[in-house]
């Protein structure tokens, strides 16, 4: 399989620039998740990597084929979609109504494969994502998970060099989308294909790929696994961006932070130190909550003032003494406190702390 290098990349839609500059590596064999909000250049740069859009500049490189170049000081290139040995496995399957399974399939495979070869890689794809049973049924025939497994095997069947994935798990149902992406996951990395996700689910994202590319503004403002996007953000955005965060206006000092729940420890976000105004980033799991019975004296006091029953646990609005109000979540087992109820909100663990400017803090 072939890594993928992009460098450089600019592209969009006629005088409208929508990525600039864009760099991105994925080493041959993993998955990376490009997240990113609407309108980040997501969609436009799956569109330059799959060939169907040339770029304005920058250079696409998969393993040691370069597959597009443009621009000054670049050699320019462009390999059109059919050779690049992608597969790709759009939103909602796109299979052909009026072809079975099979022939849906086979459409992806080289027009000049003897036909039994065709026949047995077909065979193969199909029972790679356990849809054998399912040879001669019509798209309208399956649900919408057995669909994508059929799209995920027509992108397979050629053996390409890299799969694109495109949202390709949002239109299933909640216990469907976890159960198939973590198939797809195991059957990428079983095959050691290089993939790239595209995809707008921060959850998505970190439970499925090696790398996570977050991108904002036609940029990729950070790269890493999902263990350091999550846990290191490289600033506030990309902080409030991946994952559930809290955020609380402080007075940082060092290593310590000033705010609602008291003295926090901290580390620096983004570009590092930071003395003065600030706010300090928590994610859900570092808040502990507790209902001492002199909870008003103590830091970290607050009052409930909604609570919301999940099953396996409870998600709380806390207010607390300077009127920061604040998401709690509690496991479920016990009966969580209700509305009115005084509580304790204190902190495990570090917090990142990233520098504000005034106004440039606002929610």
């Amino acid at each position: 399989m072939s890594g993928v290098e992009v460098a450089s990349l600019r592209g969009g839609y006629g005088p409208v620039e929508v990525l600039r500059g864009l760099d991105l590596t994925v080493p041959s064999g993993e998955m990376a998740a490009v997240l990113g909000a609407s309108g980040s250049g997501k969609t436009t740069l799956l569109r330059i990597l799959a060939g169907f859009l040339r770029p304005m500049a920058g250079t696409v490189t998969f393993g040691d084929r370069l597959v597009a170049g443009a621009g000054s000081g670049f050699p320019h290139a462009f390999i059109p979609p059919e050779k690049r040995r992608i597969g790709i496995v759009p939103q909602e399957g796109a299979l052909f109504p009026h072809l079975d399974v099979s022939a849906n399939v086979g459409f992806g495979l080289p027009r000049g494969s003897a036909r039994g070869q065709s026949a047995a890689r077909v065979d193969e794809v199909l029972e790679m994502v356990s849809m054998s049973e399912y040879a001669h049924a019509r798209p309208h025939e399956l649900s919408g998970g057995q669909q994508q497994r059929v799209a995920l095997a027509r992108a397979l069947a050629p053996r390409p060099e890299v799969v694109l994935l495109d949202e390709p798990f949002t239109a299933l149902d909640a216990s469907l989308r976890t159960r198939l992406r973590a198939e797809v996951r195991e059957l990428l990395r079983a095959l050691g294909t290089t993939a790239i996700l595209v995809t707008h689910d921060q959850e998505e994202a970190l439970s499925t790929a090696d790398l996570v590319a977050v991108m904002r503004d036609g940029l990729v403002v950070q790269v890493g696994t999902p263990l350091e996007v999550y846990d290191e953000p490289v600033d506030l955005e990309v902080a409030r961006f991946v994952g559930d965060a809290v955020e609380i206006p402080a007075v940082a000092h060092g290593d310590r932070a000033s705010c609602a729940l008291g003295t926090v420890s901290v580390r620096a976000g983004g570009d590092g130190p930071t003395e003065g105004a600030a706010v300090v980033i928590l994610r859900p799991e570092q808040l502990l909550l507790s209902c001492p019975v002199n909870a008003a004296t103590l830091p970290g006091s607050g009052v409930v003032r909604e609570t919301s029953y999940h099953g396996h646990d409870s998600l709380l609005r806390v207010e607390l003494a300077d009127g920061t109000s604040i998401p709690v979540r509690v496991p479920g087992g016990t009966p969580p406190p209700r509305p009115g109820e005084a509580v304790v909100v204190s902190v495990t663990g570090e917090a990142r702390v990233y520098p504000v400017a005034g106004e440039v803090y606002a929610q």
